[in-house]
């Protein structure tokens, strides 16, 4: 993407062609409520182009309206500097989805955006607003797009929020990265991002599949790859399955009615470790202790940045391991049925078997 670096040719002469497009448009609506109400989509784009085109004679945007259309940002661009994107909503209210984050389609030599926003319900009504100053949050489709809100209050917008202008976050290389950091700040306990950028996570799977569904060697490669990034499963704490319910939805596309089910059904046990017999095991530590080499190995596999960011602490590749026995570890000593249990020995032991 290319940005110039020039001043804003013009802009109060510009900010005048656009009030005056404004009124023009509302005049019309007031005038041909029927015919503008049908005007929805990219039906409205030439619309607008020709009532600016008209206004703009005599002034310094004369010949310079250009209508862009297509899968473009944005739809109209004058004197190849300012440009104005056009939505509608048929809804009694002003906001709606707006374009991508990333901008991969926006016009070259654009500098300076204005959205120009119809509400064709019953009063139709036109605004035009510059662009950063109503985009609110950033939601997701098939990728991160901004959410338009055309009475947003100063001081509210997404750029705002994270603390960075809407100039400077577009000419970014990832602009995704700083909105995902900002999302990421505000999770409470036991939430996740549903969508993440591809810097540092892997492609989700298309389609949504059934935990039953599953063959036995993917249920189990997902419950040791479970055991290793979420070692609040072996805590008593009472919502220690919730990540685990997210993430399997939102990095694995499988759907697990009970999750719970999948550590615990089965009861206690017991397991034969040298020469010693481990009695009244509850069934998670069983199947941690039954399936160690997959569980390690699964462990050595992922990256020390990736198990930073589940954990919520910085570790290194040289101590992932010995930092996982001890979370588990201490995890495990608030279990009252697991107390008789010295975890970390038993890891420690069978990693050495």
């Amino acid at each position: 993407m290319i940005i110039s670096a020039n001043s804003e040719p013009n802009r109060k002469e510009f900010d005048g062609l656009l009030n005056s497009t404004i009124t023009e448009l509302n005049s019309h609506a007031k005038k041909s409520a029927k015919a503008i109400s049908i005007l929805a989509g990219n039906k409205l784009e030439p619309y607008v182009r020709d009532v600016m085109t008209n206004l703009a004679i005599g002034t310094a945007f004369e010949n310079s309206i250009e209508l862009i259309g297509g899968q473009k940002f944005p739809d109209i661009v004058a004197k190849k500097y300012y440009g104005i994107e056009v939505k509608t909503t048929t809804q009694n209210h002003w906001k709606t989805t707006g374009n991508s984050v990333l901008e991969s389609t926006r016009v070259e030599d654009v500098e300076r955006i204005f959205m120009l926003f119809a509400k064709l319900a019953s009063p139709i009504e036109f605004r035009c607003r510059p662009y950063e100053e109503c985009l609110s949050e950033v939601v997701v489709t098939h990728s991160p797009r901004y959410l338009i809100d055309m009475n947003l209050e100063q001081g509210k917008t997404i750029f705002d929020k994270i603390k960075m202008p809407y100039d400077t976050l577009r000419k970014k290389e990832n602009p995704i990265r700083p909105i995902v950091d900002y999302y990421k700040s505000k999770l409470k306990p036991g939430e996740d991002l549903w969508w993440m950028d591809t810097e540092n996570s892997k492609a989700s799977n298309f389609v949504i599949k059934i935990w039953n569904n599953l063959s036995v060697k993917e249920k189990q490669e997902l419950k040791n790859k479970a055991m290793v990034c979420f070692p609040e499963l072996f805590s008593n704490s009472n919502d220690k399955f919730g990540r685990l319910a997210i993430w399997l939805v939102t990095r694995e596309g499988v759907v697990c009615p009970n999750v719970r089910d999948l550590f615990t059904a089965g009861g206690k046990g017991e397991i034969l470790i040298g020469k010693k017999i481990y009695k009244n095991i509850p069934r998670i530590f069983l199947n941690l202790f039954d399936n160690i080499d997959f569980v390690i190995e699964t462990l050595v596999q992922t990256t020390s940045i990736e198990l930073s960011e589940y954990w919520g602490i910085k570790i290194s590749e040289k101590k992932k391991i010995s930092d996982w026995i001890e979370i588990v570890s201490e995890h495990s000593k608030k279990i009252q049925d697991a107390k008789h249990l010295n975890v970390k020995q038993i890891l420690t032991e069978l990693m050495t078997a």
